[in-house]
């Protein structure tokens, strides 16, 4: 039944079918529709390709952009590692000479004191013998003093004596 009410001419749903069926057709027959629809699809394949391609290209850039700053990387790790090589001589280098002046002052410094204790060796040496040459004149002026007020002669004081003025004569 409801097939039948379809096909009544009186039906307006029949009348948009067969006039939708129509302008399909006349699209057909000018070539309207197959070419707009194709135009439309070749234009938007089109632009896909465009986007793919320009994609592909961008992928190309990266790919490149990454290869370059990977090596710039190995050449900045080449040349940090090579600096520290360098610092590690230097410091090397450093820490050495340092050894080297340390010691040399250490020496120095051992000769010096060395100096200086013989020269207060020297010193206490000569204060000695002058402290004794001092100690042996007090004692012998003692002596001397002693017999001279006991009024006794020594003959040895007596010679010297008279040697003495003999040589300033």
């Amino acid at each position: 039944m409801e097939h039948e009410a379809l096909f009544d001419l009186a039906n307006p749903e029949l009348w948009v079918l067969i006039g939708l069926a129509l302008f399909i057709g006349l699209l057909v027959v000018l070539k309207v529709l197959p070419g707009a629809l194709f135009g439309a699809l070749d234009a938007h394949a089109a632009k896909i390709k465009a986007e793919l391609d320009e994609a592909q290209q961008l992928r190309e850039e990266a790919q490149a952009l990454l290869a370059d700053v990977k090596a710039q990387r190995e050449e900045a790790e080449r040349q940090a590692a090579g600096m520290l090589e360098a610092a590690k001589a230097d410091a090397a280098l450093i820490a050495s000479e340092a050894k080297a002046r340390l010691d040399e002052q250490i020496t120095r410094r051992a000769e010096m004191a060395e100096r200086k204790i013989a020269q207060a060796e020297a010193q206490a040496a000569a204060d000695v013998k002058s402290a004794a040459v001092d100690l042996a004149a007090q004692a012998a002026e003692q002596i001397l003093v002693a017999r001279l007020a006991t009024g006794a002669s020594d003959g040895l004081v007596d010679a010297a004596i008279a040697q003495v003025g003999a040589k300033l004569q």
